[in-house]
């Protein structure tokens, strides 16, 4: 029962323990201790100003990823932009080359038409000429076989020509 209502000798040599005991802490305990917290704390500040700093630069970088990514979809818009031009520009040309070729040769196929119906034309004439003339020339030898009747036709080939002439 001693402990539980000391007497002054017990208490006495309690505080004088406590002292020693406070003051061996105080003097090699604590500065360790309160170090060890102290750097404790510094290191959790550096890390929480690490942190703030990486979620700083994540956040930066997110922004320039949104940027980038933003910036490539609009590249891509004038690309497939520029290609849908381009697409159409080679069509229309296309559909021009080949129009205007066509046209050339619409244009050389009436020519060469043209040309061989010409040709055509001045063959027929050449032959109803040649054949008039040789149908004529039929005529006249049977009308003017014997020397009476080519003295008739020269008398009125001379009277139509002197009336040709007389009417000029």
């Amino acid at each position: 029962m001693n402990l539980v209502t000391p007497d002054f000798g017990l208490l006495f040599w309690m505080v004088v323990i406590f002292g020693l005991v406070f003051f061996l802490l105080a003097k090699f305990g604590f500065p360790i201790i309160t170090d060890m917290v102290d750097k404790r704390n510094a290191k959790i500040a550096q890390s929480l100003k690490d942190a703030d700093e990486i979620e700083a630069r994540m956040k930066a970088w997110s922004q320039e990823q949104a940027r980038l990514v933003e910036e490539v979809r609009k590249e891509q818009a004038a690309i497939l932009r520029e290609a849908r031009e381009t697409k159409a520009r080679i069509v229309a040309e296309g559909k021009a080359q080949a129009r205007e070729e066509a046209n050339k040769i619409l244009s050389q196929a009436r020519t060469e038409i043209a040309a061989e119906k010409e040709s055509a034309i001045r063959d027929v004439r050449r032959e109803s000429a040649t054949l008039a003339v040789q149908v004529a020339e039929k005529i006249l030898r049977h009308e003017l076989s014997d020397r009476g009747s080519q003295r008739a036709f020269i008398d009125s080939l001379l009277d139509e020509a002197s009336e040709a002439d007389l009417r000029s």
